[in-house]
């Protein structure tokens, strides 16, 4: 994935916000970087939409400062407007306004929209433009969102959730649609809670739970430095001395399990691994290989799946 690091798009500093006696979001603070796909990582009621909502302008935070573009989004709403495209979680439209009529509309208000029939040819839903919004079903109304978010061609885009409700080839194809849009210069926020969207889509990812932010870093980088990085188990030939490979510097331990070896490592771990065993006349038979995942640096941070409810 290629980013752009030389500007800071957004800056979020100690937000706080809070709903009656729930914390919301409690001292969260990070910078999205001009030209990349920020990653909001965490289950139901961990905060994410708390804070995009407040980044946009949607919600005045109880403490803490935020910039977007150099703006504050309370004071300077209609400056941003312009330039940010937002999809929430839920939207609604009027039942008998047609799917075409709702994209006409919005893209009036901008100077240089994106083409509506192409958004909707490439989120897949170009069938239903002429279409009334209440014939909708719950994934077509979300690509609908998606697009609207997009049309004005922003600077920025938040995008909450935006494959819910989506089958597997319709999530591809958003997938490549944000990919494009990244590659022409566009800022991303992506909230979600699919591990596989954020390994696939972003440059960095911040872990949230219960308000706060637990882990940032890209996706393989979070992995590796949470679940020690990839392993690779083999059955050797014949003995070796472990030193053959914990020499090597993809590799951080060596254990017997058994007749097979696990190691444990980074980097080109497996290919490390095999051409050394070979140049030693050992051959590495029946190899299982393992990366570290997003889901196991959640579950070790939280002592949880994503999908669980946390305990008290």
């Amino acid at each position: 994935m290629i980013q752009n690091t030389s500007t800071i798009a957004i800056t979020v500093s100690h937000l706080k916000k809070t709903y009656g006696n729930i914390q919301a979001v409690e001292d969260v603070s990070f910078d999205v970087n001009e030209g990349e796909i920020f990653g909001m990582l965490g289950p139901n009621g961990a905060g994410k939409t708390t804070t995009v909502e407040c980044i946009t302008g949607l919600r005045h935070p109880d403490g803490g400062a935020i910039s977007v573009l150099g703006l504050d989004p309370q004071t300077n709403r209609e400056e941003l407007h312009p330039v940010v495209g937002v999809q929430l979680q839920s939207s609604t439209f009027p039942d008998k306004l047609k799917v075409v009529e709702i994209l006409d509309m919005y893209q009036s208000f901008y100077r240089n929209p994106a083409n509506p029939k192409e958004l909707a040819n490439a989120l897949g839903f170009s069938e239903k433009l002429g279409s009334y919004y209440k014939t909708l079903s719950g994934g077509q109304k979300q690509k609908v969102s998606v697009a609207l978010a997009l049309i004005g061609q922003p600077k920025i885009a938040v995008l909450d959730e935006m494959t819910t409700e989506l089958d597997p080839q319709a999530r591809l194809d958003t997938w490549e649609l944000i990919e494009k849009t990244r590659d022409r210069g566009t800022t991303i926020i992506l909230v979600t809670h699919y591990m596989e969207e954020a390994e696939r889509l972003c440059d960095r990812v911040a872990l949230i739970d219960r308000g706060r932010i637990i882990a940032l870093d890209s996706p393989y980088g979070l992995a590796e430095k949470v679940t020690g990085g990839k392993q690779v188990r083999f059955l050797p030939s014949k003995p070796f001395n472990d030193s053959l490979l914990s020499a090597l510097p993809e590799v951080k331990t060596v254990e017997h399990q058994g007749k097979r070896i696990k190691v444990v490592g980074s980097g080109q771990l497996v290919n490390a691994v095999i051409l050394t065993l070979a140049k030693n006349d050992i051959e590495a038979l029946d190899i299982q290989s393992e990366g570290a995942t997003l889901e196991d640096a959640f579950v070790k941070l939280t002592g949880r799946h994503i999908h669980e409810e946390p305990k008290d």
